[in-house]
């Protein structure tokens, strides 16, 4: 039996600068065991390329928004070294099938916290926006999030308890051939934390994007303001180098 669920793609809209939100649609969709948060891995080669097969025919995406009708929005981020996914979703269109696993992850909100905590890139903003938007008004939010530029800003509930910084754009020279993402200094996302404030107690961290800016986010929030480990979740995207870290 396939492990693949089957769909086709139903609509496709530039959402940001740089990221398509692309629906799948299908039957095979329809009432799923989904929580805010999770992912899917997307098939975005072709089975009977060995290109595909050598490049890695999955990649992992978030799910923007989910209904158990039968739909299911992902959102892909393209980029100047665009991998097989980015690639994809620059050539899909309507009408296209699309393949893909059931949703999975621990990357989900944790309904007995006190307050929460979200720190991450432009690449966490998709699963960071699918969580806030089943977060009640009244929770108490905090976040910092990094991005390239302003237009890499996606719509999120509680916006005005989130804080947005554009990274550098000067840390290589104007002809350095350099995927912007790639200049990403961990420093960056550690500052936004430390400058938040926090209530005096730990609530529950959802830290996601690059490796390393998640870890150093991680140690501050141990080491600097004395929160236990497992109040910190970590869910690392990519990597300079390494696009796909599942």
């Amino acid at each position: 039996m396939s492990v693949f669920l089957h769909g086709t793609v139903a609509e496709i809209e530039q959402i940001t600068a740089r990221m398509r939100r692309i629906r799948i649609t299908g039957a095979d969709l329809r009432d799923l065991p989904w929580t805010p948060g999770m992912h899917i891995r997307l098939r975005v080669g072709d089975l009977r390329s060995p290109r595909s097969w050598l490049r890695g025919l999955l990649r992992t995406y978030s799910i923007w928004d989910y209904s158990t009708t039968g739909r299911l929005d992902l959102c892909i981020l393209d980029h100047p070294s665009a991998g097989p996914g980015a690639q994809w979703s620059r050539r899909v269109r309507v009408g296209d099938p699309a393949a893909l696993t059931p949703p999975d992850g621990r990357l989900v909100v944790r309904e007995d916290a006190g307050y929460h905590l979200f720190a991450g890139d432009e690449t966490a903003t998709v699963a960071f926006g699918a969580m806030l938007r089943a977060l009640p008004p009244s929770a108490i939010v905090h976040g910092a999030i990094s991005v390239e530029g302003p237009g890499d800003r996606l719509p999120l509930d509680h916006a005005e308890r989130l804080t947005w910084r554009c990274r550098p754009a000067d840390r290589a020279g104007p002809a350095d051939p350099v995927d912007p993402a790639d200049l990403v200094d961990p420093a960056d996302l550690v500052d936004m934390v430390r400058s938040l404030e926090l209530p005096g107690t730990p609530g529950v961290a959802y830290l996601a994007g690059e490796a390393r800016s998640c870890q150093a986010v991680r140690l501050h929030l141990i080491r600097e303001r004395g929160w236990p480990r497992r109040a910190v979740v970590v869910k690392p995207f990519w990597t300079p180098g390494r696009r796909g870290m599942d």
